[in-house]
């Protein structure tokens, strides 16, 4: 038996999606830029797949710009904080998202922008009092933090840390990757500036995602050429693409109740298993529910012999997990995310992450295979 629990890296593809995408495949290979029959076909499947998406999100179809994924949606509205907007200052955190990290980084050695770290508690938790410390020292300023953490899964407050930010005039940014499709948006009410997408963390395509720029943010394309999405992403559409976002989308939302408390279940249930079955296991991150993103789930488990190949060798029975961000596989260093909680970094973890096709049956494998690795009796 195999069993995937590494869905915060990545989704199965929903078979409606792949339907969707060979209809596109097939029959419309024109270039959404032509002006003839072809082309205008091709533009109507892109400009309709816009349209449902920002339905989705309760915002402007205008508002909705199609990026590669995640990370160059991060990357966009980043640069254009400095680049289009006037910003001198990033307030983030220590525990984004390398698509973010990195780059702050990155612009902050070219001395682009002075870059700020909020205060975090031991769960992953901004902390707003620090926040909004920060925001009252008067300087053009982006706040750029994800709305729940790829790892640990603490969630933040959006909509309250929205309203701070514009408060004190300063723009938003939020890597919300990991909760597209996992919750639902109303766009218009958060007036958020920025949030970005990716498609494969909710059974849609790799390679597809947005970013999401209210209509009140002026910005310009990080990547030039053609005239595309507006003028503000040049390159050909991936149409494709696009349609199996838009169909992972509308599939996601039409039943995002259901969805969300089948998930919910199997995380509680494999939490009260492994409490069970181990006396001093811990979880990395928030466990709350109404704090945590449902489908990730942290666990430190106890140091024995065999539990440095913790991962191997649950790779070896059939269970795949993770240990953090599937971005940083091959890396040396262990998570920054981990280490930027001050997490216990000599016991083994492992992140499951869930998914809609994700079945009781399989956490009760998974846990079989974890109790083999630590020759434990599960109660």
């Amino acid at each position: 038996m195999r069993v995937y629990l590494d869905n915060a890296a990545t989704t199965q593809i929903a078979p409606e999606v792949i339907d969707s995408m060979l209809l596109v495949l097939k029959e419309n290979f024109g270039n959404p830029s032509s002006t003839h029959f072809y082309g205008r076909n091709a533009k109507a499947l892109v400009e309709t797949s816009r349209r449902s998406i920002a339905k989705q999100m309760n915002c402007l179809s205008s508002e909705i710009i199609f990026t590669s994924g995640g990370t160059e949606a991060d990357n966009m509205a980043i640069h254009a904080a400095i680049n289009e907007l006037g910003v001198k200052r990033i307030i983030t955190s220590c525990i984004e998202h390398h698509a973010v990290g990195h780059t702050i980084e990155s612009l902050t050695k070219e001395n682009l922008v002075e870059s700020v770290f909020v205060k975090i508690d031991s769960k992953g938790h901004v902390d707003l009092n620090h926040l909004e410390e920060l925001l009252q020292e008067n300087i053009p300023t982006l706040v750029s933090l994800m709305h729940a953490n790829n790892e640990i899964s603490t969630i933040l407050p959006l909509k309250k840390v929205t309203q701070m930010c514009r408060k004190y005039g300063a723009y938003f940014h939020s890597d919300t990757v990991q909760t597209i499709g996992h919750y639902p948006f109303d766009l218009h009410d958060l007036d958020i500036d920025f949030i970005a997408c990716s498609a494969h963390k909710f059974h849609g395509p790799k390679g597809i995602g947005f970013l999401y720029v209210n209509k009140k943010t002026k910005i310009s394309a990080l990547i030039h050429g053609g005239a595309q999405e507006r003028g503000m992403r040049g390159g050909t559409e991936n149409i494709a693409g696009i349609v199996g976002l838009a169909k992972a989308m509308e599939l996601t939302y039409q039943d995002i109740t259901a969805h969300q408390r089948h998930i919910q279940e199997l995380k509680n249930y494999m939490i009260d298993q492994l409490k069970n079955q181990f006396s001093d296991i811990t979880f990395h991150g928030e466990t709350k529910p109404e704090e945590s993103l449902y489908t990730v789930l942290n666990v430190c488990f106890p140091k024995t012999e065999k539990s440095g190949m913790l991962l191997f060798t649950l790779d070896l029975k059939g269970v795949a997990v993770s240990g953090g961000s599937a971005c940083s596989s091959g890396a040396t260093k262990g998570s920054h995310v981990l280490e930027g909680i001050s997490a216990d970094l000599s016991h083994p973890n492992a992140r499951f992450s869930f998914s809609r096709y994700t079945t009781k049956a399989e956490i009760d494998y998974a846990l079989d295979q974890v109790k083999s690795v630590f020759q434990v009796n599960i109660c």
